[in-house]
């Protein structure tokens, strides 16, 4: 697997993004994206395999390589872990780097316009005890991502990727976007499971009677 040093800490994240594209290497494997944003953290990483999964995600399979590290970094986050772990075998799982730059060039203009406009901004929101609560938001919203829900992963993707660049830029505005894409999540949960249940209520009521 190549190991590449980008500096990205000296550069904005959309342009990191960018540079990870245009290298000639057909594979792109998980263990370079992690290196390629250093000392940034788990919110850039966060946001990255997020708009990733947002991308690229419909390709079969897809969501299951790059939804498992965000599992990982949320539940690393959950318990303040200082910097990410992932074991090897993850590492060296890789996608194709042409792939990636079409997922990419499908984000990256909007992306751009929000990163411009974004500051550090309500600091309660990007405290420890705040990153506490959203490594554990990071881990539920990515058990749904790996699922194989055709259609499913853009919801949460959509979240976790605005969690990670709150946390990155420490704007505490985002995050509480990403809080009320958490509230909608369970809202569309619950009403989900208030029809189904009164659906099929009389059928398990008849059930129940025969024995």
């Amino acid at each position: 697997m190549p190991d590449y040093d980008y500096q990205s800490d000296s550069r904005t994240f959309s342009q990191v993004i960018e540079d990870i594209g245009v290298r000639d290497e057909p594979k792109l494997y998980l263990g370079e994206l992690v290196n390629a944003f250093g000392e940034r953290g788990f919110g850039a990483l966060m946001l990255f395999f997020g708009l990733l999964n947002i991308a690229i995600g419909i390709i079969p399979g897809t969501t299951t390589v790059l939804g498992a590290p965000l599992l990982l970094m949320g539940l690393q986050l959950a318990i303040r872990q200082d910097q990410l772990w992932l074991p090897r075998w993850a590492l060296r799982r890789s996608i194709e780097r042409e792939t990636y730059r079409t997922g990419v060039k499908s984000v990256l203009a909007r992306f751009k316009q929000v990163e411009r406009l974004s500051r550090p901004r309500l600091s309660v929101m990007t405290s420890e005890v705040s990153e506490v609560l959203i490594g554990i938001a990071t881990v539920l919203l990515a058990c749904i991502l790996v699922l194989p829900i055709w259609g499913g992963n853009l919801v949460p993707a959509l979240i976790i990727s605005t969690f990670g660049f709150g946390l990155m830029q420490r704007d505490g505005v985002v995050v509480l976007i990403g809080w009320a894409g958490v509230a909608g999540v369970c809202l569309f949960i619950w009403l989900a499971w208030e029809l189904v249940s009164r659906a099929l209520g009389p059928t398990v009521q008849w059930i129940t009677g025969l024995f």
